[in-house]
């Protein structure tokens, strides 16, 4: 265990990388890979994940110069945990309110409430940027997102 105590802050987002790469292999052996000629649905989450460990593979070798996890301050990480719920709770709340107001939602808690932007940038970001967003996902790229039970 004494590799641990000496395991860089680089070399952990490496390893996290790649252990990430292996979770979405292993979800991605229930659907068929297909061939070469004709991919299946499992062919591009397989090549984005072999990318995803070679990246992170790259990242362990190379990040010998960061600082040490062991000496890292971590004044941040009540901040990091409240975005992790929060990002949780808008998972949860996406289908049944759908993504403009979920997304929109969570902008203003990100802007309003952690980062004490103005309200008006709050309000022009947030409800700007989930509006553009969903007509560029959901109606020119034509991905299906949630939308809410009154349609909007």
């Amino acid at each position: 265990m004494s590799w641990l105590r000496n395991l860089r802050n680089d070399q952990l987002s490496g390893l996290l990388l790649v252990a990430l790469a292996l979770f979405v292999v292993w979800e991605n052996r229930a659907y068929p890979l297909g061939t070469l000629q004709e991919p299946g649905p499992a062919y591009t989450p397989l090549l984005i994940a072999i990318f995803l460990a070679l990246v992170g593979i790259t990242i362990v070798l190379r990040g010998r110069a960061s600082s040490r996890v062991a000496d890292t301050p971590w004044a941040e990480a009540p901040r990091a945990v409240v975005v992790l719920i929060a990002c949780g709770v808008a998972t949860f709340f996406l289908e049944s309110l759908g993504y403009r107001l979920t997304i929109a939602a969570l902008l203003v808690f990100f802007l309003g409430v952690l980062e004490r932007r103005k309200p008006v940038v709050v309000a022009v970001v947030s409800i700007g940027f989930a509006i553009l967003s969903f007509y560029l996902i959901g109606d020119l790229l034509k991905v299906p997102l949630p939308v809410a039970p009154w349609g909007w």
